[in-house]
């Protein structure tokens, strides 16, 4: 009877796992695709982008993966990589100066990733080489203070060469282009426009009427909305006409020569989460994704499927400086040190 019952318990057993997969499962059953396959992974962002933060949530709840961000100038962000050879914690670049990707890029801290929406930006906003694709277009302009141009009694500026009249003498704020890549892209893209010899000259000249020279291409925004300067060279998307609901200024582009630079995002070489962090990007340059960005911040999208938004309709394309992207990141260095020798530290 013993010898029955240890055979009964046997073949009970056998049963068991010929009837069960490998990992418990009835052979058969569907296997469910994870919808989130890195729920609970932690992307470090180093963001240089207004207003981004606004759609992180909802990124978060449609993929699962969460997001812990900080906010560092393009320019300060470069320095820093240099000085670490790279090894940086972040896993994604998120918006800045085109500059110091192509600066970064070159010193070997971006990772190579072609994401498939790249279809669905005009290649002129991607890098040529697939390091880092566009999240938007990010025109540069003035913000002016109304309440005190008309204390100070200034005529409102239409032009870049406007701003030399000694009238704005101290009223102007603009960012150290050497920490600021949007003030660099206003540098480099009025050297385009205007050619090298004049372009120095204007910007000798300019000096004259600028006391301060920001640390952080927000700041001249700022200091504009509080009334501490008339006029502040800057870049002009969402939170710039955010700030006409509680202080007096208004966004203006000058009458030609606009330059722009389309706002990146790439993923670091040194990242452990390669794979999420592809997510992310296909994600934010997806239709969907560029929707819920241009919600948190009003810009003109990258992606091409994207409406323009209605604040940023009075731009007129045309306007924009043909800029050719890759010559502004290569002379980087040697205009920055020309920069310095003019300009002082």
């Amino acid at each position: 009877m013993r010898k029955i019952g240890v055979l009964l318990l046997l073949l009970l057993l056998t049963f068991s796992l010929v009837g069960c997969g490998e990992n418990g499962e009835a052979p058969g059953a569907a296997v469910v695709d994870d919808e989130k396959p890195f729920e609970g992974t932690v992307l470090e962002l180093s963001v240089a982008y207004g207003g981004a933060e606004g759609s992180f949530d909802q990124f978060t709840a449609e993929t699962g993966i969460e997001i812990e961000w900080i906010s560092m100038s393009t320019g300060a962000k470069l320095s820093q990589l240099q000085a670490e050879e790279g090894k940086t914690t972040a896993d994604v670049w998120f918006g800045g100066g085109v500059d110091s990707y192509f600066a970064a890029r070159d010193l070997g801290y971006l990772y190579k990733y072609e994401s498939p929406e790249f279809a669905n930006i005009d290649p002129k906003y991607l890098d040529p080489e697939g390091y880092f694709g566009a999240l938007s277009l990010v025109p540069y302009g003035l913000v002016v203070n109304e309440d005190l141009m008309e204390e100070l009694s200034l005529d409102m500026p239409q032009t870049w060469e406007d701003l030399l009249d000694p009238q704005y003498a101290g009223e102007i704020i603009m960012a150290d282009p050497s920490i600021s890549g949007g003030q660099y892209a206003i540098l480099s893209g009025l050297i385009q426009a205007m050619g090298e010899e004049k372009a120095w000259e204007y910007w000798e000249e300019l000096n004259e009427g600028v006391d301060y020279y920001a640390q952080g291409g927000g700041e001249p925004q700022q200091k504009v909305a509080a009334g501490e300067f008339a006029i502040g060279l800057t870049a002009i998307h969402g939170q710039t006409f955010g700030l006409m609901e509680t202080a007096p200024v208004i966004p203006v582009f000058t009458t030609e020569n606009i330059p722009w630079i389309p706002a990146p995002i790439a993923i670091f070489e040194n990242s452990e989460n390669k794979e999420a962090a592809k997510v992310l990007v296909d994600w934010y340059l997806s239709e969907h994704g560029q929707t819920v960005l241009m919600e948190a911040d009003a810009r003109i999208m990258a992606n091409k499927n994207v409406e323009v938004p209605a604040e940023m309709d009075t731009l007129q394309l045309e306007q924009l400086i043909d800029f050719d992207l890759e010559k502004m990141g290569s002379e980087r260095e040697n205009i920055l040190e020309k920069w310095k020798e003019m300009i002082g530290e």
